[in-house]
């Protein structure tokens, strides 16, 4: 995981794709990961279909 700080609830949640990737976003942001990782985050999870975004949620992030 890249970044092993960042805790992301996924369960339970709306599971639209834009969702989640603010999620995570808002997630990246509170816990201080610069806005040039925030980006090669977003542009990685969006290259893909949805198991692709979600496998990249799980690489970059703590997804619970």
């Amino acid at each position: 995981i890249k970044h092993p700080r960042v805790v992301v609830q996924l369960t339970g949640m709306n599971g639209n794709a834009f969702n989640i990737l603010g999620i995570c976003r808002q997630a990246a942001q509170a816990k201080g990961v610069p806005a040039e990782e925030i980006s090669a985050f977003m542009t990685e999870a969006t290259a893909g279909d949805y198991n692709h975004l979600l496998a990249t949620c799980q690489k970059w992030f703590d997804c619970r």
